[in-house]
């Protein structure tokens, strides 16, 4: 059986289209993207060409790729009346995206309502992407519980993605993603272990960006009182961005059986972690079914 990627970004033509009807951010000009805390971002056409981007899954070797709602946009966080329009076209084109693509349907953080979120699950989707910034503490876990316990009572997964960055003036073009992306999937992690699990015993979840490279602080966890703890069998974390040394670093941290491919695309290409053929089963294979469907892939057994 072929690998699953869980963790890519392709905007159908309703997503774009509705950015392209706002003024304010997020919005598209053209094919320029402007977003409150980011530089102008020149995006390229052919990242989104659906039918382009589907060879490249087969090219990779994957079975599917999940696409996800860009979280860093903002949409979610949105009042409802001009988060709901965007939230509804990136659903409308995720859903019409080739046999090659799934998807994680996505919700507002600012007005939770798990019956729309119901209502998108519904058609298909493999489970729930929410943006970090909206899981940051304790607070937060407990804002977005109905979503959670949503989720958990369908056996579906949580997909933890970086959210918005707060404008930085005078930054370079890289510093979201090296400061408070990295900074926000740190937080959500540590907040899932002390808040979210507790209240969500048998939720299977997923962060991002190895969640900032938050598991390889275990040995700062424990000389500061928070107790070595145990490996979470349902806490996985993807691979994108990253290359062999932190993917192996995290693989060591909490074991190659809560590591799952991830490549971010098109922000980023896949990556070799160079672990090893059984390594390389279970990142791409093993691992992202058990992290979708809560059990191995059938030709596992």
């Amino acid at each position: 059986m072929a690998g699953i990627d869980v963790h890519q970004h392709l905007w159908g033509p309703p997503l774009v289209s509705a950015l392209r009807s706002r003024r304010e951010p997020p919005f598209l000009d053209g094919w320029t993207l402007r977003l409150e805390g980011e530089p102008p971002y020149e995006v390229n056409p052919s990242d989104h060409d659906a039918a382009r981007r589907a060879g490249l899954v087969g090219a990779d070797g994957l079975e599917r790729a999940l696409v996800s709602l860009s979280s860093p946009l903002g949409i979610e966080w949105l009042p409802d009346a001009e988060a709901r329009p965007l939230l509804d076209a990136y659903h409308e084109g995720a859903a019409a995206l080739p046999p090659e693509f799934g998807a994680w349907a996505a919700a507002n953080v600012r007005d939770i309502d798990p019956g729309a979120a119901a209502e998108a699950l519904d058609a298909g989707f493999a489970g729930l992407q929410l943006p970090a910034t909206a899981l940051l503490d304790a607070s937060g876990y407990a804002r977005c519980a109905p979503l959670l316990d949503l989720l958990e009572s369908r056996g579906l997964p949580l997909f933890v993605h970086p959210g918005a960055a707060p404008p930085t003036p005078d930054a370079p073009a890289w510093w979201p993603a090296l400061v408070p992306y990295v900074q926000q999937m740190h937080a959500a992690w540590f907040a899932f272990r002390t808040s979210g699990r507790p209240r969500h015993p048998n939720l299977r979840v997923c962060f991002a960006m190895l969640a900032g490279l938050a598991p390889l602080h275990g040995e700062r966890l424990a000389a500061r009182g928070g107790g070595r703890g145990t490996v979470d069998p349902a806490a996985f974390v993807e691979t994108s961005s990253y290359g062999p040394r932190a993917v192996d670093a995290a693989a060591r941290a909490i074991g190659v059986d809560v590591v799952v491919h991830g490549t971010d695309r098109p922000y980023a290409g896949p990556s070799d972690p160079a672990m090893g053929e059984a390594a390389h089963h279970a990142i791409r294979v093993s691992n992202p079914h058990r992290l979708l469907n809560g059990k191995e892939p059938e030709d596992a057994a």
